[in-house]
């Protein structure tokens, strides 16, 4: 028996090595020099950087020079024009500047009412979005307390209810993959439909057309189903696996324990002899 006890304990040892491995995080990217010399300052200067730390922009790996600019690698060059520095952005610059990498959705915040009252006391980017604490883009950021500050919620909440199930399937996929990543499966190319699908989605949002969301919703749903019934299947296959697995331990398990037993018992009639 101490034998027995002793193999599981090696088996249940690989194992739990195993899936350490599997579950391990990448190494943190290094700091650039925007973060190591405004994070140490005090008031305005440092604020930036603790409002960034909790951004979607911090989550995806984007720091300062993704927006302003500069060298992150050189204390000198940082805040150099030569190195494409720019500071803060005018009101009326703004969707340029967030739009040189939402490209899509700078076009149709431009054309919406929205866009159109730029420059005359109507919302841009930073209104709903924040600056440095970047939130992420969900059907969260339509809501009473912030669109009341400029005009009644009533529209607005029409287009929160025909976004909403569809802002949720885009979640719940994205939790999927990950989860399914984490495992290593490769999720990479639906993954990269699912990215894609969100952006022209979340463009939709920015239209503040209600009628045009409400019409087009379908279609996004379509998409995402199709893409949903991949990950199904995969999660299937996977769990097809796990149960072999499951089985393939128990078996070896008991062929060690029989291995033990049948042992003894030769042992036993030796000593008989």
């Amino acid at each position: 028996m101490r034998g027995l006890f002793l193999g599981t304990t090696a088996l249940l040892a690989i194992l739990s090595l195993a899936s350490g491995a599997w579950g391990q995080t990448p190494e943190a990217r290094p700091e650039t020099v925007c973060i190591q010399c405004h994070g140490g300052l005090q008031g305005r200067l440092g604020e930036p950087v603790a409002l960034w730390e909790g951004s979607v922009h911090a989550a995806n790996g984007i720091s300062c020079h993704g927006c302003h600019g500069g060298d992150p690698t050189d204390y000198a060059m940082a805040m150099s024009p030569e190195r494409g520095f720019v500071g803060v952005p005018t009101e009326e610059e703004i969707p340029s500047f967030c739009g040189k990498c939402h490209v899509g959705v700078q076009e149709d915040y431009l054309q919406s009412a929205h866009g159109q009252a730029l420059g005359g006391g109507g919302p841009h980017c930073v209104s709903c979005h924040g600056n440095h604490d970047v939130r992420e883009a969900t059907h969260d950021l339509i809501n009473s307390e912030d669109c009341s500050r400029c005009h009644s919620y009533g529209r607005a909440e029409e287009i929160k209810e025909a976004v909403a199930e569809t802002d949720g399937m885009i979640r719940g996929l994205d939790s999927s993959l990950a989860s399914l990543h984490r495992l290593g499966i490769g999720t990479k190319e639906m993954a990269g439909r699912l990215f894609s699908l969100r952006n022209r989605f979340h463009r939709l949002f920015h239209t503040v057309d209600v009628d045009k969301v409400r019409s087009e919703t379908s279609a996004f749903q379509a998409e995402l189903g199709q893409i949903g019934e991949e990950v199904d299947a995969v999660e299937s296959q996977l769990s097809k696996r796990k149960l072999w697995g499951a089985i393939g331990v128990v078996l070896l398990v008991l062929a060690g324990f029989l291995f033990l037993l049948l042992r003894k018992t030769y042992a036993e009639e030796e000593g008989l002899e």
